[in-house]
């Protein structure tokens, strides 16, 4: 049981991760460039919102697995003064990873969303600002999540 647990965990996380990178390396450039630049605001959302399923479906699975492997590696979630020190910063990323994918899937994606459909001679100031920032919670995100894996990878190794 614990083998498949750690399965389903690994898989989780490889598919939110996996699907990170995708969407930055491949996704993100293709739509930047013609033929596909007009249809960035249609086209981008879309993409974006398919992939939320997928990221929170491995963010539930990984809340799930978690702390049943947790618990089978004798890691009581109890009582954190008993926690390695890798376990401990493993669960802060991860609980910053997790606040910072609902602040961008719950609040900025609908509203860069939302700016991106109006022409830009409507856009403010403070909308174009937040278009020019946004990209960087999601590369934030996936610098997180990536710093999860490096503190997993440490813990399986501890």
């Amino acid at each position: 049981m614990t083998i498949f647990l750690t399965w389903l965990h690994i898989l989780a996380a490889v598919s939110w991760i996996g699907g990170m990178i995708f969407l930055s390396l491949v996704v993100v450039p293709v739509i930047r460039k013609p033929p596909l630049a007009q249809q960035r605001a249609v086209l981008f959302p879309i993409v974006a919102r398919r992939f939320r399923l997928v990221a929170w479906s491995a963010m539930l699975l990984l809340l799930v697995t978690g702390p049943i492997l947790a618990a089978r590696r004798g890691i009581s979630l109890i009582n954190p003064t008993t926690w390695p020190t890798v376990f401990a910063i493993k669960l802060i990323l991860v609980g910053v990873l997790f606040g910072l994918t609902a602040a961008h899937d719950l609040a900025l994606g609908p509203r860069v969303a939302e700016i991106m459909k109006r022409p830009e001679q409507e856009r403010s100031a403070s909308d174009l600002l937040l278009l020019r920032w946004s990209p960087w919670v999601a590369r934030s995100s996936l610098l997180l999540a990536l710093a999860v894996l490096f503190s997993a990878a440490s813990l399986a190794r501890s």
